[in-house]
């Protein structure tokens, strides 16, 4: 199948077609990005006999850093980067399209929450905004742009701006999604405390170094009593990622249907997929057609009989990365 016949299969998947699809994703990008290719070499992989998902090998996130991990040569549209809080390098995920990554973040918004449009999006991600060419700066600086909502906009450190905001969304009862960086909502909620009955918070995960770690029941048990609110929700999603998933309560994350989560043995990369027991996250992500869509992560998550997912930390021996800083 050409990349055509493949970019509206994959726009169009649902779950009775994943796994047909992401075979044919994986014979295409088999051929077509050369580091992924090496690497199946490197692991000796017969291609043309990998006939199940499961046995679709996963390349490890670290390529991201040191490679250019795209399918054939194109001059790429967009580069996102991802933060380095560790000096260990950065990765970089290389777009052929814009659109591509609009596709795949817009459908997995509506999956989860419906149409991003009729939200007013205020957005608390200082972290984000100080550094160029962040996916996320993307994804929500479109949902501003295309909201009906004009009052829509990013804030940096001005918190006394956003807590008035929130005052009036709430007064004129304006469905709210309140994205934020971890350490940024705890400055908030120390700051700030009103009661939230019309506005969702989204968290995005990230200490960045700014306040001691906590675990993530901690920081929505703070949220939810600073803000009233018997829920906070949050976002999985990364530089290497074109595709979200979202989680609208106590930490159990849906995919979209381009998008499916397994756990591996943390010690056996190439182990059979693991239900309802702790492990290594794998991400397939459809949506990363021209990249790779089969990533092998660090960290360390759980999944559960009807396709949710926790994520409950990372591997020791990983390095941190800005995207997901909670732990166990």
């Amino acid at each position: 199948m050409d990349i055509k016949g493949l970019k509206a299969w994959v726009e169009t998947v649902n779950q009775s077609t994943f796994d047909a699809v992401a075979l044919e994703v994986f014979k295409y990008q088999s051929q077509h990005c050369q580091v992924y290719r090496s690497f199946l070499n490197y692991l000796q992989t017969d291609v043309a006999n990998v006939n199940k998902v499961a046995e679709i090998p996963y390349l490890p996130i670290e390529f991201f850093k040191n490679f250019e991990v795209k399918t054939d040569a194109f001059e790429p549209a967009l580069v996102f980067e991802s933060s380095s809080t560790t000096g260990l390098g950065v990765s970089r995920h290389f777009l052929d399209t814009t659109e591509r990554y609009e596709e795949a973040f817009v459908r997995s918004f509506t999956h989860a929450l419906g149409n991003s449009a009729n939200y007013c999006h205020l957005a608390l991600l200082p972290s984000y905004l100080e550094r160029q060419q962040s996916s996320l700066v993307y994804q929500v600086n479109h949902f501003i742009a295309n909201s009906k909502y004009p009052q829509s906009a990013f804030y940096l450190y001005d918190m006394a701006a956003l807590h008035q905001q929130l005052l009036i969304n709430e007064a004129e009862q304006i469905p709210t999604i309140l994205w934020g960086v971890t350490y940024a909502l705890l400055d908030l909620a120390e700051q700030f405390q009103l009661p939230l009955k019309h506005t969702r918070i989204i968290e995005t995960g990230g200490m960045k170094g700014r306040r001691k770690e906590i675990t993530r029941h901690e920081l929505h048990d703070v949220l939810k009593n600073a803000f009233g609110v018997s829920a906070v929700g949050g976002e999985y999603g990364m530089t290497e990622l074109l595709s979200q998933a979202y989680s609208l309560a106590d930490g159990r994350y849906l995919c979209p249907p381009q998008m499916r989560i397994t756990v591996r043995e943390i010690n056996d990369p190439f182990s059979v997929p693991l239900l309802n027991r702790h492990g290594a996250v794998n991400v397939c992500d459809l949506s990363n057609l021209q990249s790779c869509a089969f990533i092998s992560t660090s960290d360390l998550g759980k999944v559960y009989d009807d396709g949710s997912f926790e994520i409950l930390g990372r591997i020791d021996y990983s390095d941190t990365r800005g995207c997901n800083l909670l732990v166990i």
